[in-house]
């Protein structure tokens, strides 16, 4: 890479929140992009949230901005329903994607992408941030080197509060619920830790009475060599973030995993479990890094580059085909294979 490296002009589909709060301006400090259009179905959203960005290029519907061949790439952070038919429309007008999470409502529709993107050559991500923070590269890397012994277990909680109707994740029919929006991340990390697959999974799920939506949900995923992961999720619970890593000679563990913040310091908690009054506790501090930034900088690098994606779309059926075995086993009552 060179300073004259061309930056990547960005199309930004719809005003969702995860993109004005975090998306954005994560592009628009970036090295390699900027963001250069906006477009939602109400034209009057888009100039707004143009005027407030910068933005130079406003646009009323998802199909003029994906048509304008001065656009380089998409970030699609639409209701979950139209992540896999806008980010089909994308490639077919030859734009790579970076697409939020989940990708798809199934593993059918994620399959339905995954052909599309090998018919197109074209990257296309789903925007699992948390892969490009380096914490998560520590923990896999003390996991790597003995540190904790052998790692059997471990236990994720990811939890919020909302019950605004109008809000898209509490609309079933749209693809809203918890397991969506953040058991995603409880299955996506274990994975990453573990580096391997589930083999079979169970679940409790409740659902909102009114919304239809899955607002608390828990899971045992088992792993190879009898590792495994127990995790809930909840959209009507109180804000909790964390995850502990188990091993026969200490844990690991990682208070703010998730929702990193881009001008703090995180830490990793290593305890060799000597006692219960933290004897043989170790922090491990991490620098502030803006994971969206790296997210978006990653994407482009494998634009410009061809570098390989944290997580390409075989990651992504991957991921998604637990969580129908994860749904499948709530109305089965029985395991479920992936």
């Amino acid at each position: 890479m060179t300073e004259t490296t061309r930056k990547i002009r960005w199309g930004v589909l719809g005003c969702a929140g995860i993109a004005a709060k975090a998306v954005i301006p994560a592009i628009e400090s970036s090295r390699l992009g900027r963001v250069a259009a906006i477009a939602s179905r109400d034209p009057q959203k888009a100039n707004d949230m143009a005027q407030r960005f910068g933005i130079a290029k406003a646009y009323g519907s998802y199909e003029a901005l994906l048509a304008d061949p001065e656009i380089d790439a998409i970030y699609n952070p639409l209701p979950n329903h139209l992540h896999v038919p806008l980010t089909i429309k994308a490639l077919q007008q030859g734009k790579p994607v970076l697409c939020e999470k989940p990708i798809a409502l199934d593993a059918q529709e994620a399959m339905e992408l995954l052909d599309a993107q090998k018919a197109a050559g074209l990257p296309v991500a789903e925007a699992f941030m948390v892969r490009h923070h380096p914490q998560w590269k520590r923990a896999r890397s003390l996991i790597a080197e003995g540190r904790l012994g052998e790692v059997s277990a471990i236990q994720t909680i990811f939890s919020y509060y909302l019950d605004d109707p109008r809000n898209v994740r509490n609309q079933a029919d749209i693809g809203g619920g918890g397991l969506f929006d953040v058991g995603c991340y409880a299955i996506n990390t274990a994975r990453f830790l573990f580096d391997a697959e589930p083999l079979r999974a169970i679940a409790l799920i409740e659902r909102d009475q009114v919304f239809g939506t899955d607002r608390l949900a828990s899971g045992l995923l088992a792993f190879p060599q009898g590792r495994q992961l127990a995790f809930t999720c909840s959209t009507q619970l109180a804000l909790t973030q964390k995850i502990t890593v188990l091993g026969t000679c200490g844990r690991l563990e990682i208070p703010v995993p998730f929702n990193a913040p881009a001008d703090l310091p995180t830490r990793l908690i290593l305890d060799d479990g000597r006692d219960l009054e933290g004897g043989g506790r170790t922090e491990i501090a991490i620098e502030p890094v803006d994971q969206y930034r790296e997210q978006a900088d990653a994407f482009c690098e494998a634009v410009l580059f061809g570098t390989p994606l944290a997580t390409g779309l075989e990651d992504s059926v991957a991921n998604m085909r637990v969580i129908d075995a994860l749904f499948r086993s709530a109305e089965s009552g029985r395991w479920e294979e992936p």
